[in-house]
């Protein structure tokens, strides 16, 4: 199965032409973004002198066949609360943001592809690096 939950990095990657993440992206069969994602790009974007062409390429990115937008439920809230207690229990923080896109990863059953180590944290996350 060739469907992943890309982190925000992974991204970012692709848009720089990383050999390996557009490798990994083009054997996917279904490339999933949440949405925390996508306002972590759009902040990223504001103010910065590639605004419009940056905001133009996560457009068609997303508009792709393959890529589908994961939006926050209330069934991903309670991934999130269990990721969050389970982190705090094992006294192993990692950012909000972070926990999220984890949580939609688990409720989704899908692999999450990232460069951040601090997902290995979660207990029962699949994970992917390219």
């Amino acid at each position: 199965m060739n469907e992943y939950l890309i982190d925000t990095n992974i991204y970012s990657h692709a848009m720089r032409a990383d050999p390996a993440v557009v490798s990994l992206l083009q054997r996917a069969s279904r490339i999933a973004m949440s949405s925390i994602s996508i306002g972590e790009l759009l902040s990223g974007f504001k103010g910065g002198v590639r605004e419009r062409e940056n905001r133009n390429e996560l457009s068609e990115f997303l508009d792709a066949p393959r890529v589908s937008i994961c939006r926050v439920s209330e069934n991903t809230a309670e991934f999130y609360a269990e990721i969050l207690g389970g982190l705090r229990s094992a006294g192993t923080p990692i950012p909000t943001n972070d926990i999220w896109i984890a949580a939609q990863a688990m409720e989704l059953g899908l692999r999450l592809v990232t460069i951040d180590r601090h997902f290995a944290s979660v207990s029962g996350l699949l994970l992917l690096s390219p």
